[in-house]
């Protein structure tokens, strides 16, 4: 258990819908605040607009729209800096970048991809979904269907950004768009689709700030628009 002492501040910006670029330009300005120490570690909660990204791994074909039908259907396409292949973001699908100072004990990126799944199977927990990994895999499943994608960037100083998209009630056939994460042989799903009810984004939000807070060993103290 946490002691307090141990315990770190967290913010919580809850942002709503967010262009990708406009998310892309936010992070960056604080990844340098966190890393000159001006602001806390801090999550952003939004929603994106649909956008195909394309992450470090990325293969061209994995994205099966082509220009014209990806304007049709308005949906954007953006190179990333994070790890990973292609994924889509998009209304329904709560996105989630933390930006947090690694330092001092927790300086090993595969520790903090676990630790951001290890949060995730927590959140479906709480909607009663038993959430797991697949051995070679990022990311969190129920059953062979994906809910949850993760692709983080760890920059200078042990300052993370990017992070974890999980599917609310996202409308899925847009994952037809793309392979997702260049995995052909398992589908997607919604934690919707799984409760055969529609969830509300704010319900998943709290539940993601308070799995964080416990993996983490933090407090969210400001919950900010």
């Amino acid at each position: 258990m946490q002691t307090e002492t141990m315990t770190r501040p967290l913010e919580v910006r809850r942002l709503g819908l967010l262009s990708y670029a406009d998310g892309l330009a936010l992070q960056a300005e604080l990844v340098k605040q966190r890393r000159a120490g001006e602001i806390p570690d801090t999550l952003l909660l939004l929603q994106h607009p649909h956008v195909i990204t394309l992450g470090s791994g990325a293969h061209e074909e994995n994205v099966l729209v082509s220009p014209e039908e990806r304007a049709e259907r308005g949906i954007e396409l953006f190179e990333t800096g994070r790890g990973g292949d292609v994924t889509y973001h998009g209304p329904g699908q709560l996105v989630g970048y933390p930006i947090f100072d690694l330092k001092p004990d927790r300086c090993d990126l595969h520790r903090y991809l676990r630790d951001v799944e290890e949060a995730l199977i927590g959140v479906l927990a709480e909607f009663g979904l038993e959430g797991g990994r697949k051995e070679g895999l990022t990311g969190v499943w129920v059953g062979d269907r994906k809910l949850a994608a993760i692709g983080v960037r760890v920059s200078s100083g042990w300052i993370t950004s990017h992070g974890f998209a999980l599917n609310v009630s996202t409308d899925l056939s847009f994952f037809g768009t793309i392979v997702p994460c260049g995995i052909r042989d398992h589908g997607v799903g919604s934690i919707s689709e799984e409760l055969g009810r529609r969830v509300e984004m704010e319900e998943v939000e709290a539940a993601a700030v308070r799995s964080m807070e416990a993996i983490f060993g933090m407090q969210a103290g400001a919950h900010t628009g």
